[in-house]
């Protein structure tokens, strides 16, 4: 089952969607415009139904196979959400909205499985039914976990799932994987220091709060360093720090941190929440300050079961021959990790060649990619449930 010669008579269609979601992008749940032509299009397949405003503003098609014997149920899942990025290709479809930018791809994930989709409503060789999702809000706001506590999974009988992204610098045509953990979880902290306040000339009558907070930063970091074993990945990163005045001459009554933690392991997770607000306490109080610690959990730790892990390798193989099987985990978060969490599934790295790294201003979907991604959503359906 190499790459399905149909998808190359799609190509240029598929790749006018990819253009158009690119030119229109969406940001959070707001991708009404992006979902309605998704909707339009999936009933213009002949989807035997297409259900709108699942977990907001999502989109849920089911396929009928030709027979369904076994009573089976795949999820194929796409992102359609873009970035709050100002866009720098110079492309002729670039961005039309300023500030607004399909800069992870997920113009490229929408259009790949709307290609598969459109396949196989028109084939149909398979025993069972395919249920294609395409989810609003991948960055950031959690449309993966809306969908699931929607009901999707129930609603439609799904039984497994599968996820895919282009990821740059792996050779368009080729995949990565691997089994357990493979992207992290995220979650976020922010720390607000309070002291005394006064003039910058006279710091002995204050509690220097700017102080304090660089101290704390610093100690921060010895999570990583010193307290987490060297063979467990943790990311502790301070990324705000914001005093409430911007003086050359006041020291400030207060200072706000803000940052992320990165982990492939509940129980380090869970260490490292406890670790921030002893350091951060422990920290002000030795200068005589205070420290309050806000810490909230975000994407879950996204896993292949390691079962549905080795489906989704026999048909990347089968498609490229070109398959990673134990790509190295990678930091950053994914929220298909809710879906796999509610149901035993895989997600997958397609190559984007070598472009820009996602969430550049700079970057843009290779749509020589189109064929093998749309050929692999397609086919982890046909393999999974072959006509009977």
């Amino acid at each position: 089952m190499p790459v399905k010669n149909r998808f190359a008579e799609l190509l240029p269609e598929i790749t006018a969607w990819r253009r158009d979601f690119h030119e229109n992008p969406e940001i959070l749940f707001e991708v009404h415009r992006t979902a309605g032509k998704v909707a339009e299009l999936l009933r213009g397949f002949g989807c035997d139904e297409v259900v709108e405003g699942i977990g907001r503003t999502g989109v849920v098609g089911v396929i009928k196979g030709k027979t369904d014997t076994k009573g089976r149920v795949i999820g194929l899942r796409a992102d359609m959400d873009a970035l709050p990025i100002h866009e720098a290709t110079g492309l002729d479809y670039a961005s039309k909205t300023p500030g607004k930018m399909h800069a992870c791809g997920h113009d490229g994930h929408t259009a790949m499985l709307l290609g598969a989709a459109k396949y196989l409503a028109e084939t149909r060789n398979f025993d069972g039914s395919a249920v294609v999702i395409f989810q609003p809000a991948e960055e950031g706001g959690g449309g993966g976990r809306e969908m699931v506590d929607d009901g999707m999974m129930d609603r439609f009988g799904i039984q497994e799932v599968y996820g895919m992204h282009n990821w740059p610098g792996l050779p368009v045509g080729s995949f990565a994987i691997r089994e357990g953990a493979l992207m992290a979880a995220a979650d976020q902290f922010e720390i607000v220091v309070t002291g005394k306040g006064g003039h910058a000339a006279k710091p002995h009558d204050s509690i220097d709060t700017t102080l304090v907070a660089s101290h704390i930063v610093v100690a921060l970091q010895s999570i990583a360093s010193r307290n987490v074993d060297p063979l467990k990945q943790v990311v502790v990163s301070v990324c705000t720090f914001r005093t409430e005045s911007e003086a050359h001459n006041v020291i400030p009554q207060t200072v706000l941190l803000k940052g992320t933690v990165r982990t492939m392991d509940p129980a380090v997770q869970d260490y490292v929440e406890r670790r921030i607000s002893e350091i951060a306490e422990g920290t002000a109080t030795a200068f005589g300050a205070s420290a309050a610690v806000k810490y909230m959990r975000g994407y879950p730790v996204t896993i292949n079961a390691p079962e549905n892990t080795g489906y989704a390798i026999e048909v990347a193989q089968k498609v490229s021959g070109k398959v990673d099987a134990n790509v190295a985990p990678q930091m950053g978060a994914e929220d298909f990790s809710f879906m796999l969490n509610a149901r035993p599934g895989a997600y997958i790295f397609l190559g984007n060649g070598d472009t820009a790294m996602v969430h550049h201003p700079a970057y843009n979907f290779d749509d020589n990619a189109i064929p093998f991604g749309s050929s692999w959503y397609a086919g982890m359906v046909e393999e999974r449930m072959p006509a009977a």
